[in-house]
């Protein structure tokens, strides 16, 4: 029932002719400023598999699954518990109270459980009186409901649009929970679920960290392809922060291994949030393996300017781009058709610079080649191929935004001026009254790997790092220490390595003047 419900709604705008409105050239909303989701959030929720047929075992479980997969070191960090969670009515003081018997510790319990594998845990409730599945929603409890979570130690809110509204409209109903998360103990990540309606992309980035474009999902290649048509018109809206979500992630899920691999490539591209709904504890391998492919979530985690976007359509193939934050581009060539097809495009037609040479990254089989300019691969029936493009010419594309980690990607060749030091790093930063974000580039000028580093530079006084992605951050101030996490500790010669924080300012808003890496000075471009 719940999915019937959600598609009848997309039906609806699709019949109205609301959908073509979504392409005109609205000015996007600035994004919400609570200081998370600065990368798309990766992540598990139980609907796609399990329905209301959940309980304490299995979140445990779960948690315990997303850290003996690898899940977890490939960087998937909450566990999200959808609807069905609580008791049917509120306690007497007009509290949530979790269904006693499929969560007899009660919620703080499992929570407590989750924080201590390293992970986090997200909760779900709906902008109305009721939920999907009818029980107690959060309108008119806003305050009381954030509040709960965060005593209970909740990390995020799937937050639906199901249930009596009182006449109240979308963008006021979740604005208000916004408010109310803002004034809780805890900062608690904010998933706006309104299946993409109320014009949500004009609004959607200063409520929320992600909103739905669409209704929801299905294990079915028709279901992805028709969500990814839709994607388009929602492209200009994201950014660090705040980002479109085209639903939970099938793999797994009744899709072929095929199927799987292309819709995670083109979700990775989209700058989704990756919300795998599988059963993380009898998966497959090659489930597994595709969850997994680093080099395919780093274009995720990669912000380069902009989401990525459909290029060009020819029958039943496509190309889809990205631009980079170090100047390369993903690239996605899909075949959504019935048999074996030629995907094709080019290093200029993907909006890189005249080079004698392109370096190609091939996501999938973990491959490096060369091309003089074509980018082309026989693609199977409902699969794609992934890469990411590089050239001597490329420069980076423009952002007037942080740019968001990519902790596997390989950067253009270096200058052909003479290299003086071993490292060179350049700095974006993004500001705004009392806040900024900086987006690091750290390129191996040398002629060796690097095995494991560490970035020293100093932030002008006034500000304080408030949170990081791709390194972790000591102190917050002064003098700071910036050291590789597991996934990005080798750099390649020629190889780029991207990081970056978030901190407050008391004025001084600029970026550091010097870095070293490993005790070596850098080249700052």
């Amino acid at each position: 029932m719940r999915r019937l419900l959600r598609w009848s709604v997309a039906a609806v705008l699709v019949a109205s002719g609301a959908v073509p409105i979504l392409g005109l050239a609205v000015e996007p909303a600035q994004a919400v400023e609570n200081g998370l989701a600065r990368t798309p959030q990766l992540g598990w929720n139980d609907w796609n598999s399990f329905g209301c047929n959940i309980n304490d075992s299995l979140v445990r479980q779960t948690a315990d699954a997303m850290v003996s997969t690898g899940m977890a070191a490939a960087g998937y960090q909450y566990v999200n518990i959808d609807d069905c969670w609580s008791d049917k009515s509120r306690d007497g003081a007009g509290n949530l109270v979790a269904d006693r018997v499929k969560f007899p510790s009660g919620i703080k319990a499992v929570a407590d459980y989750v924080h201590g594998k390293g992970l986090k845990l997200g909760i779900y409730s709906s902008a109305g009186l009721t939920t999907c599945a009818g029980y107690p929603a959060s309108l008119g409890n806003e305050q009381r409901d954030a509040n709960t979570w965060a005593s209970w130690g909740i990390d995020y809110l799937k937050y639906d649009n199901c249930g009596q509204t009182n006449g109240i409209s979308g963008p006021t109903r979740y604005a208000t929970m916004r408010d109310a998360l803002a004034r809780a103990s805890r900062p608690i990540l904010f998933a706006i679920c309104n299946w993409g309606s109320d014009d949500v992309r004009s609004w959607g980035a200063a409520t929320g960290n992600s909103w739905r474009t669409t209704g929801d999902i299905g294990p079915r290649w028709s279901s992805v392809t028709s969500i990814l048509d839709a994607q388009p018109g929602y492209a200009d809206a994201s950014r660090p922060g705040a980002w479109n979500d085209p639903d939970m992630l099938e793999v797994g899920n009744g899709l072929t291994e095929t199927e799987s691999r292309a819709h995670f490539s083109l979700w990775a591209l989209l700058n989704a949030p990756l919300i795998a709904g599988n059963d993380l504890r009898t998966m497959s391998a090659s489930t597994r393996s595709i969850l997994t492919n680093t080099d395919v979530i780093a274009v995720n985690q990669d912000w380069g300017g902009r989401q990525g976007n459909r290029l060009s359509g020819s029958g039943s193939t496509e190309v889809w781009t990205k631009p980079m934050a170090d100047g390369s581009v993903a690239v996605v060539l899909l075949n959504r058709g019935a048999s074996t097809a030629t995907v094709s495009t080019s290093a200029s037609a993907v909006g890189l610079k005249a080079a004698s040479g392109y370096s190609v990254r091939d996501l999938w089989a973990h491959t490096t080649g060369t091309t003089g300019g074509t980018i082309s691969s026989s693609v199977p029936s409902h699969g794609a191929a992934m890469y990411v493009v590089s050239g001597a010419g490329t420069s980076p594309s423009p952002s007037t935004t942080s740019p968001s980690p990519s902790p596997s990607t390989t950067s253009p060749s270096p200058s052909t001026s003479p290299v003086t030091r071993p490292c060179r790093v350049s700095a974006v930063v993004n500001a705004w009254n009392t806040g900024l974000t900086e987006q690091i580039t750290v390129t191996n000028t040398g002629p060796g790997a690097i095995e494991g580093w560490s970035l020293v530079f100093v932030l002008p006084g006034g500000q304080t790092i408030t949170g990081g992605w791709n390194a972790t951050y000591s102190p917050g101030s002064g003098q700071v220490t910036a050291k590789n996490l597991s996934y990005n500790g080798s750099i390649a010669p020629n190889a780029s390595v991207s990081i970056g924080f978030q901190a407050t300012h008391a004025g001084s808003a600029g970026g550091p003047a010097s870095f070293s890496l490993n005790g070596s000075n850098c080249t700052v471009a």
